[in-house]
């Protein structure tokens, strides 16, 4: 009988006169100048071979103290791996998950480790917290029968998805040394084998923003409507961002994200744009890849879904199964595709 995953416990200092010194140390020890990890409980996952480390992690913020209130020392170091990918899910989506973890997302423990040690790239779903108990013990069941979440103390809300991205990449930072962190939806199918080799690819910009990128008016708020107009009659397009089911940041642009205040930027209603309009204001190279928003499976797509129809597979609990049936999805060998020989 499996018990309760190991959780690491991350605390930010309220002390906000904190000088440029101490968040370069920060960053330099390899921390969030504003998450620290404290503490571990630790317990055992249990198979036939013995004792598995446990997989998931829970992240608790408490703005009033910057030390654990259960002792510990702090963790050496960060794991060291090439991507972290956090796909985002909630409450509602127990079915997406299912069939989640009969596609492409292996459901046992063992199965996300080799995953993860054959493309460099680790897995977890990424959730916040409800006043519902009800819902809170059916996530917890979950939590210990698969192993396979990152649990962040924010609350779980649609209208707050921005705030729960930015919490996502503090606290993968604070877990991990990557090369990439990825941002992925709980309704896409997804190749890890092309991510990995996606992310693995030489490139001259330490600071990058990397997904499925689309062209939009600059002005994104109902407030500021009516300049639109005047940006369509002068022939211009504006705000370059990714679509939001799937997109990476490099390790360099989440360092800044880490060490920024949390009012620093402006929040707007979409995720997507939110992190769009923050990357636009860290001036760091976009890079394209269509590859991230196929309609179809072929030999080299690496994320799946319908658009322009839906943000995602419109029934992706039927859908992805659907699509792992298929060869071209699930079995094809990856051929070069025009972007890699670019």
């Amino acid at each position: 009988m499996p018990s309760s995953p190991k959780a690491f416990y991350a605390r930010p200092s309220s002390n906000n006169r904190r000088s440029t010194l101490m968040i370069i140390i920060c960053l330099i020890l390899g921390l969030s100048a504003v998450i620290g990890l404290y503490g571990m409980v630790q317990s055992g996952r249990s198979n036939g071979c013995g004792d598995v480390k446990p997989l998931s992690v829970s992240v608790t913020w408490d703005k009033s103290s910057s030390h654990s209130s259960g002792g510990g020392a702090l963790p050496q170091k960060r794991h060291k791996v090439m991507g972290f990918v956090g796909v985002q899910t909630g409450f509602g989506s127990a079915g997406r998950r299912r069939s989640l973890r009969r596609t492409w997302f292996p459901s046992d423990h063992q199965g996300l480790r080799r995953l993860e040690e054959s493309t460099g790239l680790v897995f977890r779903f990424i959730i916040g917290r409800t006043n519902d108990r009800s819902k809170m013990s059916a996530l917890k069941e979950e939590v210990t029968k698969y192993d396979d979440f990152l649990l962040i103390d924010i609350e779980e809300e649609y209208s707050k998805l921005p705030y729960k991205t930015l919490a996502f990449f503090k606290a993968a930072y604070a877990l991990y040394e990557s090369d990439f962190y990825v941002k992925a939806d709980d309704d896409i199918y997804l190749r890890p084998d092309r991510l990995s080799l996606l992310l693995a690819k030489e490139r001259s910009h330490s600071q990058t923003y990397l997904g499925c990128m689309k062209k939009g008016p600059v002005f994104t708020d109902p407030k500021l409507k009516w300049y639109e107009p005047l940006g369509h009659l002068l022939g211009k397009e504006y705000f370059l961002h990714a679509y939001g089911p799937i997109y990476a940041l490099s390790a360099d642009v989440v360092a800044s994200l880490v060490a920024l205040r949390n009012d620093s930027f402006r929040m707007f209603s979409n995720e997507d744009v939110t992190i769009g309009s923050w990357m636009l204001a860290m001036n760091v190279n976009h890079e394209d890849s269509k590859l991230l928003c196929q309609a179809e499976c072929t030999a080299s797509s690496i994320a799946v879904w319908d658009i322009p129809k839906c943000s995602g597979l419109c029934n992706p609990e039927k859908r992805m199964l659907e699509l792992h049936e298929q060869d071209t999805c699930s079995k094809s060998a990856t051929l070069p595709s025009d972007e890699d020989e670019k």
